[in-house]
């Protein structure tokens, strides 16, 4: 039975998403209803025992318990679920080393509702929201999906853990855009709606509510006229002062907790006592937080009252927060913004004789709220969405954002933010990758054109079509659809059950494959190559076949966007074209290309190819690229390939003279590098060898328009040969050369036995490009009779402890893989520079080959720095091999 269809059912889909938002929101509301009720009903018993008993003892010792016991579970069951829990969330969405789950959700909900029950001034809102995102993120494992796609659903969860919270889905829903994703994509947009819709229901419903919206107020208790512009003004001003020292208060009492050195249970249980023992000697009202709260907005309060309750609030959360207790400042927030905004309507009505008490309440709510969550629009709808009263509308909108402006001026930045930097987590605004992956589509660096197998083939029609063909695996259409793929290993298991010649393909292919969209991103494309193993994707669009992607295609998007290479203006080059190929039996380990150009040179290339293939048991992948102009087409090019066949005949003949599979091809293109790439991409190469002149005049360019892209893109191994003098020449008259008849030109053909590099040097500084030139080494050597081998590291003259450790690593792996006559040695060179003392080695020990790591450095730090390799082959008069490894070694 096929996998496939159900691999394409796990992938995210519009209709997936709806199905996991709604299950996040109903889980989402179930948890908020339980902290609730489980934070009321230990809440209910604290005050009851109080006033049963002495609150002086009663309070500050119910604190002191409960609190050492949420810390407690917290300490050993999850650590990560300390504190208000929306930093741990802006992490996780950041891609931050903090891993939300499905226990760190259940201890959060357990100790959350022990710590709040036992009267620690922090509200539940902030561990709705962890709760909430922490159970999208489980769903995620359990039903894995692409990161992008993850992300949304972990926002959709903590969106909907704060609409359970305040029964408020429109609040939820601007959270998340506002504060955790900024993001305004369908897809977000869709799922954190249903998410928020339905915790928010759910909620209420269960939470014994009807679906009426108003919370508190009517629309008659508040009022709302222009003469009292200024007194919201002041109100944003003190809100945003006070907010910004509030702020720092939390980090300031964060801080020192955090020296205390004592652990996470005594921490919270000295914060619950110190909060008993002082809201025993406040009145009544302080011992139920949601009832102040309500007390307050409803006017019913004295003046009094409200700057006990903002100093005592202010206090008590800075005393609770920085103990790590698991809590929130939503809650906190809003009461401070109460307070804060009925003592300035007292003022207001007292001097004036207008005003409302409970209009102003509700304003600083709302002011107070965007200054410790820095989110405006949220806090102006939480609080319209609590009253449903638009009276309320231009009060909060003007308090909000002279609040926010004025927080933002005097304490920039997400407090959240800096609680994070405070355990060692900065959160990095988007790189140039991460967002090119979300900002690229597939349609902008896919390939259009696709080669296709029709369904209505034979299997015999099959096998020739791969024969004539390098690619591994075609799509296959019909009618112009996709309908399947067929790849080689469909081809083996059909040897395999002897299937009769005549049989259609659409019998034999696999079908419903993996594919992308053209308007998915590249993150998208990304997780589903490594999800199902593959390395290319059709692109498809209303089941048409429109191109197709690879880890290639990305790869260079990438490089092109960090070398900040823009789209050129004029004629686009197009992919080079095949013109001429030979093959020979995949048997080999992997692959090795070598490009050959000069005739010069070719051979001496060929006979280093040859020796590392035999050592590696690699096949050999040789290619001769003609160029054409941009204005003409590769594929309609008329072009002669007299030349570049008689040199891919030498090849084979070394190659046959080894016992080495070869392969060879020309292909016809607008640029070498282009067509070096796609070569690379096509055949799966392992490792390219390419001699190189050695130096450049290009203007901006380090090795030359071709190295310097080779170096930065291409995904494998890459060595670059440049001989020295007198060497890489082919020598006619040698009694060591092959002679071999050329059947097709009837001709003799004189091949250059393998030039002698005896005496071989290799700079080591410890990086990823040197150590892939030493494991070169034992197959290079080869065409050594006697090699003597120099391992060297330059230090300073000034330095005087030498650090051996990278030399000796390098010299016990030679030595392990060494077994024939040779010397080799390892020391360290002292020199004014690297490169002095690197030619001062090659000319003191005569050396014949120098081996360097490649730098793929940006232009600019190489202009600035200078780049030691290309100096060293500049001015060096032996023969000197670049080596840089594969890039995922980098």
């Amino acid at each position: 039975m096929s996998v496939q269809p159900f691999r394409k059912w796990l992938l995210p889909r519009r209709r997936l998403a709806i199905a996991e938002a709604c299950l996040i929101g109903l889980v989402a509301a179930f948890s908020a209803i339980l902290l609730r009720v489980g934070v009321g009903w230990i809440g209910a018993w604290r005050v009851q025992a109080a006033n049963l008993s002495p609150p002086w003892l009663i309070l500050p010792g119910i604190g002191f318990g409960l609190g050492y016991v949420a810390g407690f579970l917290l300490e050993r069951l999850a650590p990560e679920a300390s504190g208000s829990g929306i930093p741990q969330v802006k992490a996780s969405l950041a891609d931050a080393p903090v891993k939300l789950s499905l226990r760190e959700a259940l201890v959060k909900l357990i100790a959350s509702t022990i710590a709040l029950g036992s009267g620690l001034t922090l509200g539940r809102q902030g561990p709705t929201v962890h709760i909430g995102a922490a159970l999208a993120a489980q769903f995620s494992r359990w039903f894995p999906t692409s990161p992008e796609h993850r992300r949304q659903m972990i926002a959709a969860g903590a969106g909907a853990g704060l609409a359970a919270a305040f029964n408020a889905p429109i609040t939820g829903v601007l959270f998340v855009i506002e504060e955790l994703l900024q993001d305004l994509s369908g897809l977000t947009l869709g799922t954190a709606i249903i998410a928020s819709f339905i915790g928010a229901v759910v909620s209420r419903i269960l939470g014994g509510r009807t679906l009426q919206l108003n919370l508190v107020l009517t629309a008659s208790q508040t009022s709302f006229s222009l003469t009292e512009l200024p007194f919201f003004l002041l109100l944003g001003l003190l809100a945003g002062i006070l907010g910004s020292l509030f702020n720092r208060g939390i980090i300031a009492s964060s801080k020192f907790y955090s020296q205390l050195h004592i652990g996470l249970p005594l921490r919270m249980a000295v914060a619950g006592g110190t909060s008993g023992l002082v809201v025993a000697f406040l009145p009544a009202a302080f011992r139920d937080n949601t009832g102040l709260r309500e007390f307050l907005i409803t006017g019913n309060a004295d003046w009094s009252l409200a700057a006990i309750a903002f100093v005592a609030q202010f206090i008590l959360t800075l005393v609770a927060f920085g103990s790590g207790a698991p809590g929130g400042l939503f809650a906190p927030s809003l009461i401070l913004g109460s307070s804060l905004g009925y003592l300035v309507g007292v003022t207001e009505q007292s001097l004036f004789g207008f005003g409302s008490p409970s209009t102003y309440a509700l304003t600083g709510m709302g002011a107070f709220f965007s200054v410790v969550s820095k989110v405006p629009i949220t806090a102006i709808v939480i609080v319209f969405e609590m009253t449903t009263d638009f009276n309320l509308v231009l009060p909060l909108m003007i308090g909000s954002v002279t609040a926010y402006l004025v927080a933002d001026k005097i304490s920039p930045g997400s407090l959240y933010d800096k609680l994070l930097e405070l355990k060692g987590i900065r959160l990095q605004k988007e790189g140039p990758i991460q967002g090119l992956l979300i900002e690229l589509k597939a349609k902008d660096v896919m390939q259009p054109r696709v080669e296709t197998l029709a369904a209505q083939l034979s299997l015999d029609e099959t096998i020739q079509a791969f024969s004539r063909s390098q690619h591994r695996g075609f799509p296959v259409v019909d009618e112009g659809k996709l309908v399947g793929i067929v790849t080689q290993s469909d081809l083996a298991k059909a040897r395999e059950l002897e299937l009769p010649g005549d049989m259609l393909l659409s019998e034999i292919m696999t079908p419903q494959p993996v594919t992308v969209h053209p308007l998915h991103s590249l993150s998208e494309v990304l997780y589903r190559l490594d999800r199902f193993n593959l390395s290319r994707l059709p692109v498809v669009e209303n089941k048409r076949l429109i191109g197709i992607i690879t880890r290639a295609d990305i790869i260079r998007a990438e490089a092109d966007k960090l070398n900040g290479k823009n789209r050129e203006i004029g004629p686009q080059p197009q992919p080079s074209y095949v013109v001429y190929q030979t093959r020979s039996p995949s048997i080999g380990r992997g692959r090795l290309l070598v490009p050959l150009a000069n005739p010069q040179t070719a051979v001496s290339l060929l006979h280093l190819a040859t020796a590392i293939a035999r050592e590696r048991h690699y096949e050999l992948e040789c290619v001769q690229i003609i160029l054409v102009p941009r204005r003409s087409s590769p594929a309609e090019t008329e072009v002669s390939t007299t030349k570049s066949r008689r040199l891919l005949r030498e090849a084979e003949i070394l190659a046959r003279k080894w016992n080495i599979p070869i392969h060879t091809q020309i292909r016809v293109a607008h640029d070498v590098s282009q067509a070096i790439l796609e070569t690379v991409q096509e055949r799966h190469i392992d490792l390219l060898l390419m001699g190189w002149k050695g130096k450049t005049i290009t203007p901006g360019r380090v090795f030359g328009n071709v190295v310097d892209t080779l170096i930065r893109q291409a995904t494998c191994d890459v060595v670059l040969v440049r001989f020295g003098a007198g060497l890489g020449v082919k020598n006619r008259d040698s009694s060591k050369d092959l002679a071999i008849q050329d059947a097709d030109a009837g001709t003799l053909l004189q091949v250059q036995a393998s030039p002698e590099f005896n005496r071989w040097l290799v700079p080591m500084a410890g990086g990823p490009n040197a150590n892939a030139a030493v494991e070169l080494l034992p197959g290079l050597i080869n065409t050594s009779n006697a090699p003597y081998i120099r391992l060297c590291q330059v230090f300073p003259l000034s330095e005087t402890q030498l650090d051996m450790k990278v030399l000796k690593n390098a010299l016990q792996y030679l030595i392990r893989r060494r077994n024939s006559v040779g010397a080799v040695v390892a020391t360290p060179v002292k020199a004014s520079s690297v490169v002095e003392g690197v030619l001062h080695v090659i000319e003191k020990d005569k050396i014949d080959v120098v081996m360097l790591g490649a730098s793929r450095e940006g232009l600019l730090q190489q202009a600035i720095k200078g780049n030691i390799p290309a100096e060293i082959a500049s001015r060096a008069k032996c023969t000197v091999m670049l080596v840089r490894g594969s890039l995922s070694q980098q």
